[in-house]
């Protein structure tokens, strides 16, 4: 794997960061600012509207520029966000800090996976895609637990300015490392690039990737609550319990890399039904602490497995035209955080329960699995009457009339 993927897993690293280590603060974050933990969870809901919104726009923005120096650009703009947040005085500033670091997430993936899998020959493709991610799953392991630490002890405005630095570190990284690829032949077309939205297909992994992995945050969300009025942990505990999670999605993003690009639509299946099977039976083993942990584990391998393998299918599917699909298809992964934050924060406060959020997961990664089986029947569909059609031609043109009738027009 080039050296190339390291950099952009640092910045991958450090937008990993400030996307899950506000989930570890937001009981401080809502003391600070006097404001419910729910009305706190607005800066996850935010963060991730944000990710939708930003990834088609800053995507299209960028179109004539370079795509590493459009990388650079967004770790400018993530590093500019995550200062404002380190510095709010109120909610309300704290909130737009959060948008506008959000507005480089979308597109620095999107764009980062295609200029990953250029890297790489075809048959690596998901593997380099997985690599690059790895900064996002190593931060739930490292960056994670230590800001979530950091906030608990020091202050949470102290996480947020080392968050900044990471975005410098990452910056600094992709100017030396990644190289001047060459624009695609004819630039970047914005409508070509829409054409790739009329693919039924593509369309289908999109909505696999809001409900499977906004099956994932639905729990996530709410983790500290549920971890200490529930499962019985101190808030010190916490920490520990997200290290957990992070490992599990480490793993996770490596086994569905490795398998995407073997076998990529019973990767999903498999991945996919346990999930949801996994967040219903969370329900229970949040009561019990070492059920809740080893579930918080499975929780993060099984979402994350289908990661490599739903951003793999979107830029096979959109082949030809694939920057636009990619960072969509990253607003996809936060638009189903945000749906699924906001389900979690309505069933929390219609007073059905901190281990209530779950069933929502399970019923979000329910759906997305009788889609992935619907693309699947289609894909299968497709793929049998292109055969049957090819038969029909090779009959055609070995059929006995026709070759005797060859001759006769020479």
């Amino acid at each position: 794997m080039p050296l190339a993927l390291l950099a952009l897993a640092v910045g991958a690293f450090g937008i990993g960061t400030t996307e899950f280590v506000i989930m570890g603060l937001l009981p401080e974050v809502a003391s600070d600012y006097g404001v419910s933990i729910p009305t706190a969870g607005f800066l996850v809901t935010g963060y991730a509207l944000g990710v939708v919104l930003g990834a088609p726009l800053m995507t299209v923005l960028g179109t004539r520029i370079p795509r590493k120096r459009m990388l650079m650009l967004l770790m400018g703009l993530f590093i500019a966000g995550n200062v404002l947040s380190a510095l709010a005085p109120a909610f309300g500033v704290m909130l737009t800090g959060r948008v506008v670091a959000s507005l480089a997430h979308g597109a620095f993936f999107g764009i980062g996976a295609v200029v990953a899998a250029e890297l790489v020959a075809p048959e690596k493709k998901a593997g380099a895609i997985a690599m690059m991610f790895t900064g996002l799953t190593v931060a739930n392991v490292v960056g994670v637990p230590l800001g979530t630490l950091v906030g608990q002890t020091v202050g949470w405005r102290v996480t947020f300015m080392i968050v900044a630095s990471l975005g410098v570190a990452g910056l600094l990284g992709i100017a030396r490392l990644v190289p001047d690829l060459p624009r695609p032949e004819g630039g970047v077309r914005i409508r070509r690039e829409l054409a790739a939205f009329r693919n039924v297909q593509v369309l289908l992994a999109m909505a696999m990737t809001v409900l499977g992995f906004g099956g994932v945050f639905a729990a996530i969300t709410y983790i500290t609550p549920m971890m200490t009025e529930v499962a019985g942990f101190a808030d010190s505990s916490v920490t520990w319990l997200l290290v957990l999670f992070g490992l599990g999605m480490v793993a996770g993003n490596l086994i569905g890399g490795r398998y995407a690009d073997r076998a990529l639509m019973p990767m999903l299946y498999v991945s996919l039904g346990a999930l949801a099977v996994t967040l219903a039976v969370f329900t229970l083993t949040a009561h019990s602490k070492a059920g809740a942990a080893v579930t918080v584990v499975l929780i993060g391998a099984l979402g994350f497995a289908t990661v490599p393998p739903l951003q793999k299918r979107v830029l096979d599917q959109a082949a030809g035209a694939p920057t636009l699909a990619s960072a969509v298809n990253i607003g996809a992964f936060n638009l189903g955080n945000a749906l699924a934050a906001w389900l979690g924060g309505l069933v929390i406060a219609a007073g059905l329960g901190w281990t209530a959020p779950n069933w929502v997961g399970a019923a979000l990664a329910a759906s997305a699995l009788v889609l992935a089986l619907v693309s699947g029947a289609l894909e299968r569909r497709t793929a049998g009457h292109a055969a049957r059609a090819g038969g029909r031609v090779v009959a055609a043109a070995t059929a006995p009339g026709t070759a005797a009738a060859a001759p006769a027009h020479h």
